[in-house]
């Protein structure tokens, strides 16, 4: 028996693009969206949020899928491989952006692979070190580091934005620091938390809960400004690096040729989920900030981000094979 699928399958494969009925009918089964990060990390957090008030929008259930790996290159492979039909969608941060400057030898390019759906959530990062380190600041650590070389750890996520921005202070400014790498930041911290790590960049949603605790210490924020919750870190520009200022941004993409009328009601939906006072109230326990806006605005912002992200990875001298 021919199935709607089949139809709809042999059209794309002729370059026809689905019927908007089709597209207006959507969606009418589970949504898979694909996270290529390990659970309980912040993206993850994020996504899970989002697709459970997604889902309420669409009348479908949107489900989580982590494909952590190859510094989140695998699973953005796998929606990128996946049908441009709206039911398969990527959950990803900046690290979307940095991969293409980063690895050699991808055998796809993100930036082209994706069609930019929603900007969800943006954060601080904030860098912390152990309490039983005696610095307060970034020039008391870099101070630090340069009397005691070779004797701190930095932990990061591989693949991420944090681990960029980390290395990128290293090399700036020729600390012999050890690097560690891990499949998620959260391992990281887990690791500072026993005293082998002693330098991580991470989200406020993730670290100002340590930081409370005195578990951590806080000794910069990486935005243009200070964050509210910190109020007494300062940023890194206040810190001596008055170029420097990089945040935590995710979003939502679906495949490449997904049809306009399917992603439109994917950004609408995804608009309305952040605004409801629910979504809301969750974001701010969290520490994360509604970004609401057209596909259009989202495709400038990750455009703005592109030659940003080559740069700090350039400077950075961090490449993956």
């Amino acid at each position: 028996m021919i199935t709607r699928r089949h139809c709809l399958i042999a059209l794309a494969g002729l370059g026809i693009p689905p019927s908007p009925a089709a597209a207006q009918s959507y969606p009418t089964r589970v949504i898979k969206m694909i996270t290529p990060f390990t659970p309980g990390s912040p993206v993850d957090v994020a996504a899970r949020l989002l697709a459970q008030h997604l889902g309420v929008q669409l009348g479908q259930n949107v489900i989580v899928d982590n494909r952590p790996g190859a510094g989140t290159t695998t699973g953005m492979k796998a929606a990128a491989m996946a049908e441009a039909d709206g039911y398969t969608l990527l959950y990803q941060s900046s690290s979307l952006v940095v991969a293409p400057a980063m690895y050699k030898n991808l055998d796809y390019d993100p930036l082209k692979a994706f069609t930019p759906v929603a900007n969800v959530a943006s954060s601080h990062w904030v860098t912390v070190v152990p309490p039983s380190l005696p610095v307060r600041t970034v020039p008391e650590f870099i101070a630090y580091a340069r009397a005691h070389p070779g004797k701190l750890y930095f932990g990061y996520g591989q693949g991420t934005a944090p681990q960029l921005v980390g290395e990128w202070l290293k090399v700036t400014n020729k600390l012999d620091i050890g690097s560690v790498p891990y499949r998620g930041g959260m391992q990281a911290v887990t690791d500072m938390l026993g005293g082998t790590i002693h330098l991580n960049i991470g989200t406020a949603s993730t670290l100002v809960p340590l930081i409370n605790e005195g578990k951590l210490r806080a000794i910069s924020v990486w935005g243009p400004t200070r964050f509210p919750e910190l109020p007494d870190v300062p940023t890194m520009m206040e810190s001596g690096f008055p170029n420097m200022s990089a945040w935590f941004w995710s979003g939502l993409w679906a495949p490449a040729n997904t049809p306009a009328a399917i992603v439109e009601k994917l950004n609408a939906a995804t608009n309305a989920a952040l605004r409801s006072p629910e979504m809301k109230a969750s974001m701010e326990k969290l520490g994360i900030e509604a970004t609401t806006g057209s596909p259009q605005d989202f495709a400038a912002f990750i455009a703005a981000e592109v030659p940003k992200w080559a740069r700090i990875v350039e400077a950075s001298g961090v490449k993956m094979e």
